[in-house]
């Protein structure tokens, strides 16, 4: 099976335990393992970020940029370029603040 990657927290299990991953947009394909009962699961990212390495402070101020730049095209009735990023910024600042939080 191959999809697509939607924002969201990625759960990976190592020898170590447990490691949390946000991850942004790109691809997953999830097929047989090498053992009989395996299965592996692949994840190429555009951004993947360690949930214990994110920088919260960054993060929030990231989310109030979009919310401003998204306010203003919206103040002049326009959706441009800069606002469909914005609201992709947006998105993964708030993102990366819920994962930061669980």
């Amino acid at each position: 099976m191959v999809g697509d990657v939607v924002p969201s927290v990625v759960r990976v299990g190592t020898t170590e335990g447990e490691i949390a991953i946000a991850v942004h947009g790109g691809f997953f394909q999830v097929g047989p393992g090498e053992g009989e009962d395996e299965t592996l699961a692949t994840v190429l990212a555009g951004i993947a970020e360690k949930v214990d390495e994110i920088d919260v402070a960054r993060a929030q101020a990231a989310k109030e940029a979009a919310q401003a730049e998204i306010a203003a095209d919206s103040r002049n009735d326009q959706e441009t370029a800069a606002s469909t990023m914005a609201r992709a910024a947006l998105e993964r600042a708030e993102l990366r603040l819920n994962a930061a939080k669980s």
